[in-house]
């Protein structure tokens, strides 16, 4: 999996113009968390669809950013959180042990 670290608030304009074109994951993380590197690592076992940007966000180092995407994207914070942003807005989000590639992919190819 090729991960792009979230690492500025600028970075969520970015992410919603994407998503027109581009399914966009963003994938928030605590690694401090058994149950965040946990689902990571299952995660990143996982075959990874073609064709969608993946973002990394360390919730330890970037916690402002967090906050912005719960605002910009409408959505609870949770950790771990995965988010789905398709034609700029959040149109799936799953935490703990709900985060699944496979559930990721269905929501993924839904219109």
């Amino acid at each position: 999996m090729n991960w792009i670290p979230l690492t500025t608030e600028k970075q969520l304009e970015t992410i919603k113009l994407n998503s027109a074109n581009t399914p966009q994951i963003i994938f928030k993380h605590s690694t401090t968390c058994s149950i965040s590197k946990m689902a990571l690592s299952r995660f990143e076992r996982a075959t990874a669809p073609e064709g969608v940007d993946f973002y990394y966000l360390d919730l330890l180092n970037y916690r402002p950013i967090s906050n912005a995407i719960a605002e910009v994207f409408q959505v609870h914070h949770e950790s771990p959180q995965i988010l789905l942003i398709k034609k700029g807005e959040c149109t799936y989000d799953e935490s703990h042990y709900g985060i699944m590639m496979d559930e990721l992919i269905e929501q993924i190819h839904q219109d």
